[in-house]
Formats: C-alpha cells, structure tokens, sequence
C-alpha cells in the first residue's frame, strides 16, 4: 500500500470547544498530503452535532466533512470506534479536538504505511500552554497527563509499544484483527480523566497480529491546547492518580508483564534522571527546579495509588470494559 486513503478521524463533545474543533478541520484541510475524508463524530450531545452539521452542510454534500453521531455509549472509545466504522479509508488517523496537525502530519503517517507490516504510526504532540509558557513546576516527563508526548520516548522514527491516541493512525485491518478500542476505559466527558484505551488496543493488536509494526514518527506533528486548568497541580494529581486507575484495567486485561513493560523503563531510568536534574537545578537556583522534582514524585506516588485501588476493584468485580468488533465499513 504505497499511498493508502487516509480517512482522520475527530471526535468532539461540547461546544465550549468550538473555535478548537473548526482550527482541528481546517489543519486537515491544509494537509500537504490530502485526507480522504473528515469524520466529526459527536458524543451524545444533540446541540453540538446540529451546529456541525450547519457549519459543514457543504462540505458533506462531497463527503470532504461528514458530522456524525457517537453509535455507542458515551465516552471517547466508542466515539472512535464509530468514526472507524464510517470511514472509507485504508488508513484511519486520529486528531483530538483541541490540536491542530502540521502540514505534513498525514504525509509522514502515509510515508510507513508502504511497509505491509506496519499496523499504527503515531506523532509527536507538543503544548500550547493557555497561561503562554509552562509552569516552572511541571516536568516534562509528565507532559502526557496533559496529552502530549513526555520526555524519555526515544526521538525520530522508532518501534514502540504503543503510539498515543490524539496524534495516531492504524491501518484499516488493524481492527479487523483485534476489534475496537475498549469502551469503559477511557474518557467520558467530564468525568475523571481515565486513559490507556490506545495501550490496551496496541497491546491486543499486537497479540491478535504477533508480527504487526508499530511505529511513532516524530516529524508528524500536531499542537495540542493546554487549557489553564490543566495547568494547576490539583489537575496534575487528579491525572496521575486516574492514569494508574486506567493502567490497572489494562494489567488485568493483558497481564501486568506487557500491560507495564514501558512504564518499567519509565519509572526506573527517566523519572529518576528528572528528578535529579530538578534538585541540580534547585541547587544552582534555577527556577522550579525543587518544584519539578517534588512533581515527579507527586506523580509517582498518585499514580502508584491509582493503581492499587484499580487494582483491588478489578480483582472484585472483574474487566471493567468491553471489546467489541467494528460494525460495518463506510465503503459499504
């Protein structure tokens, strides 16, 4: 597949995201490399879908943008899935509604895809912090509790584990083999900020596929907005603390051996070094040095209580969430 259609996949819940979600489509339209097709996938939110469906009437009558409702329960995970189903593409690539792609973003996703053994290319996805700058506090090694990539993935293109749901693509036939993201592990609105849905489809993709690539190609780019409220340390710690909930679903699921292999290498090599460049710099009076230190630790410690607490409810009542295969195709 040396130049697969790439349907891009956005899914949206609230209109206090407006401005977000029209940049998300106009960066998809300003591709390098055209998209098939833009699916808008709206969660159980009626005035929202009809604003959309206003706003893109056009655009629908030649399939460049199509607005759709969420077919499944509330949440991102069925969001996606429904996205997945209608699209028309051999490639299926994910944008969240608060992040603008580069111009290239779909040409570099498109570019591994003439590898047959490549199943999921992710990007790299880098802050907009709403305050201008980052808090001196916050370390990167932590950036994905605000969705972004996080100091300590290896850079370029590289073979990973997992790529990261907001900046990512699969090959069509990657849910055909494993079926879709898992609906009851991931976000729900407002609700606590649950995630992992993409490490737990990964990890069962690369079982269902034991000789699928993986890949996270830095050079596909896209700007993801930080909100002032994600910028506070209460947000930070409710993150962490949801992040280890969401990792003791996927190490019931998967097995704790594969479920963590990476957080591993993370918890034993990156956070360490983060900390002690933060005492380095408490030391040499740079600012928010003791500040980023005490954050990892914070982290660690939050997401270390997530996960026993995720991990005794599991053992109570059981997988928490439901894997379900794709219905239908959009080429149907």
């Amino acid at each position: 597949m040396s130049d697969p259609g790439i349907s891009v996949v956005i899914c949206v819940y609230t209109e206090d995201r407006w401005e977000d979600i029209l940049a998300a489509v106009d960066s998809v339209r300003a591709q390098s490399r055209p998209a098939l097709e833009t699916l808008l996938v709206v969660d159980h939110n009626a005035a929202l879908l009809d604003r959309l469906a206003r706003e893109y009437k056009e655009s629908e009558e030649d399939a460049a943008v199509r607005v759709l409702a969420n077919a499944g329960p509330r949440g991102l995970s069925a969001g996606r899935n429904t996205g997945i189903a209608a699209a028309h593409g051999d490639v299926i690539a994910f944008l969240d509604d608060d992040a603008v792609a580069e111009r290239d973003w779909l040409r570099h996703f498109a570019a591994s895809y003439a590898d047959p053994r490549v199943m999921a290319v992710g990007g790299r996805t880098l802050p907009v912090w709403a305050s201008g700058r980052r808090p001196v506090w916050f370390p990167e090694e932590f950036d994905w509790v605000v969705g972004c990539t996080y100091r300590g993935l290896p850079p370029g293109l590289v073979r990973v584990r997992n790529v990261l749901g907001g900046n990512a693509s699969f090959r069509r036939t990657a849910f055909d083999a494993a079926g879709g993201f898992a609906t009851g592990i991931g976000r729900d609105g407002d609700k606590r900020p649950l995630g992992c849905e993409e490490t737990e489809l990964c990890i069962r993709l690369t079982r269902a596929v034991p000789e699928a690539v993986l890949l996270i190609d830095d050079r596909a780019v896209i700007h993801h907005r930080v909100p002032s409220g994600r910028e506070r340390f209460g947000y930070f710690r409710t993150r962490t603390y949801a992040e280890g909930l969401s990792k003791a679903l996927v190490a019931r699921s998967v097995g704790a051996q594969k479920g963590l292999e990476s957080e591993r290498r993370y918890t034993t090599r990156v956070l360490p070094a983060g900390v002690a460049r933060g005492l380095r710099d408490a030391v040499l009076a740079r600012p928010g040095g003791a500040g980023r230190a005490g954050a990892i630790v914070a982290g660690v410690c939050a997401a270390a209580g997530g996960y026993v607490v995720g991990s005794v409810r599991a053992r109570r009542s059981g997988t928490a969430f439901a894997v379900a295969p794709i219905g239908g195709s959009g080429r149907d």
